[in-house]
């Protein structure tokens, strides 16, 4: 009998608000995405239905609601603030709808949420240093920037805003092996000064890389389910996690877009559990390991990793199956 995963107190790091939106409320995800660039359509698609500060401010809500439904107790929410905002010619407003919504789902759920706010390579340069004043004028509930989408272009016209960030306490999370090789990772890491990485699966084919990752201790944040729901790995079983894991990598686990793949945080640990052999044990390790690699303050880390050994040292039999 196996313990129960939504009673396993979860840390979410990699997931991107627009792509949590309940779906009455925006087109639904094609049943297999054709490539990253089909991702790319669907969620600019969903990014249109958010068009007024209700809307973001309900999506934020909402996923608080979801979120501690699931048995998260702190997530860090990746949104595109400043592209929504040029996209709406309304600036900062929707970040400061989105923080509304998140303090309101705060107070009525009890989970701890935090913002990282990302920017799309694909996107002007510009919004880039915008979204980093963003950040920086909002330290209380936004705790990064990273740069997201296609990782082709590379990250040296970056090298700015990066110090910016850095130089203003942001912390800097980008995502980079998900779409590229191993040397997007090794960019992110020395021009992105990257303290986690998004994804980071493709790190595996370059020895060097992986023993960087290890040096410094740079936590993945890996997403199984989105990487085959994009077509970036071709079925659940060949997934790199378990040798990721197996070489010694800061490995947690993220959904990042419920919305298309249909699974909770709770249901992403059960998959691992169920194609991979994973113990409750592993399982443990993988929400420490989301603790250690978050943002979190240092007395809620200091709970959850408390309530992870309780969790893991209670008879499965009185916390039920999933």
């Amino acid at each position: 009998m196996s313990r129960d995963l939504v009673a396993l107190p979860k840390v979410h790091l990699h997931v991107h608000l627009e792509s949590t939106v309940r779906p009455d409320t925006v087109p639904p995800p094609p049943p297999v995405f054709t490539g990253f660039g089909a991702f790319i359509e669907w969620t600019t698609a969903v990014r249109a239905c958010l068009r007024e500060d209700a809307d973001f401010e309900q999506a934020a809500y909402e996923f608080c609601v979801d979120s501690a439904a699931d048995g998260v107790r702190y997530a860090e929410l990746t949104f595109t603030a400043a592209a929504h905002g040029a996209r709406l010619g309304t600036g900062s407003r929707p970040l400061e709808a989105v923080l509304a919504g998140l303090r309101a789902g705060m107070l009525d759920t009890g989970i701890e949420v935090r913002l990282v706010l990302d920017h799309s390579r694909r996107r002007p340069l510009e919004w880039a240093s915008d979204t980093v004043r963003m950040a920086a004028a909002h330290p209380d509930l936004v705790v990064g920037f990273g740069v997201a989408g296609d990782e082709a272009p590379p990250l040296a016209p970056y090298a700015s805003v990066v110090d910016a960030a850095a130089e203003a306490g942001i912390h800097l999370v980008h995502h980079a092996g998900e779409t590229a090789g191993p040397a997007s990772v090794r960019e992110a890491l020395r021009v992105g000064r990257a303290e986690r990485i998004g994804h980071g699966i493709r790190a595996l084919e370059d020895p060097d890389v992986v023993a960087e990752l290890r040096d410094r201790q740079v936590s993945l944040e890996v997403c199984p389910s989105s990487n085959v729901a994009v077509g970036l790995v071709g079925s659940p079983a060949e997934h790199p996690l378990p040798a990721m894991i197996d070489a010694g990598l800061a490995v947690t686990l993220s959904t990042d877009m419920p919305a298309v793949t249909g699974r909770t945080l709770s249901a992403e640990y059960a998959a691992v559990r169920e194609i991979f052999g994973a113990t409750d044990a592993d399982l443990a390790t993988l929400a420490v390991a989301a603790v250690d690699a978050s943002f979190a303050p240092a007395a809620l880390k200091a709970e959850l990793h408390a309530d992870i050994g309780t969790w893991l040292t209670t008879q499965p039999g009185l916390v039920g199956r999933r």
